[in-house]
């Protein structure tokens, strides 16, 4: 089994790393000519950034739009960061003291995690024109990432396993150094579920995390009428003239 998960996290990884690469040049690749931004908005690049910081630490146009979808997208956005966090320390030898002050925290955090991504599951299924435009992949992300916390949960407060050959594995893994997983069940779908996320993730909605920085109506200053602005197809007919 220790082989079997050297292998695939080693192949998830790549595929995440290559995967994100290939988007995000995509989205970087992909003109946007005109201002399309949603006002009101900044007319400064220094205004854009402040916009963005506010979007992606925030998510202020969530909170003006809906505030109970805001609070849920919170508590399943802070608590992933935090147990994200505290999960560092199976990388690090020694544990940075950041992540080592982070530990109380993002345990509990992870229930934070679970109850964010339940109720934004109950709105998909219960409320009629969310459940309408959902996909079955839209539940079937949910219920991987309810999943892992649960799993993970599980392994702390049900289950418990040995963190310290947890923690040598993925060291190992670093290293090139294979080192001998634990044989526990609970830990084996864990890994697996965490695995599968890795795997879907360049392919699935979950890319809204980097392509929000690449959305012309957030990343725009609003000067349409301190800048001239052309399409590409308008700038050739002009150039005939």
């Amino acid at each position: 089994m220790s082989i079997f998960f050297a292998i695939l996290f080693y192949l998830a990884t790549a595929v995440l790393l290559v995967g994100l690469a290939r988007k995000i040049a995509d989205y970087a690749r992909t003109p946007a000519p005109l201002p399309i931004v949603t006002t009101p908005a900044p007319t400064t690049g220094g205004g854009v950034v402040w916009r963005m910081t506010r979007e992606v630490a925030l998510f202020e146009s969530l909170f003006r739009a809906s505030l109970w979808l805001w609070g849920l997208a919170m508590l399943f956005h802070v608590g992933l960061a935090l147990a994200l966090l505290r999960h560092l320390r199976y990388f690090t030898e020694p544990v940075w003291t950041g992540v080592t002050l982070i530990q109380p925290f993002g345990l509990y955090a992870g229930f934070a995690m679970l109850a964010g991504l339940i109720g934004l599951w109950v709105r998909r299924l219960f409320v009629e024109r969310i459940r309408y435009i959902s996909t079955p992949s839209d539940h079937l992300m949910l219920a991987l990432l309810i999943g892992i916390a649960a799993s993970g949960l599980g392994l702390k407060f049900v289950n418990h396993t040995d963190v310290v050959a947890v923690k040598m594995f993925f060291l190992g893994l670093l290293r090139f150094d294979l080192q001998p997983l634990p044989a526990d069940l609970g830990l084996y779908i864990h890994l697996l579920l965490v695995a599968a996320l890795l795997l879907v993730f360049p392919f699935s909605k979950l890319l809204h995390a980097p392509g929000v920085f690449f959305s012309p109506t957030r990343n725009q200053a609003d000067h349409p009428r301190e800048a001239r602005h052309l399409s590409a197809w308008a700038a050739k007919l002009e150039s005939k003239v």
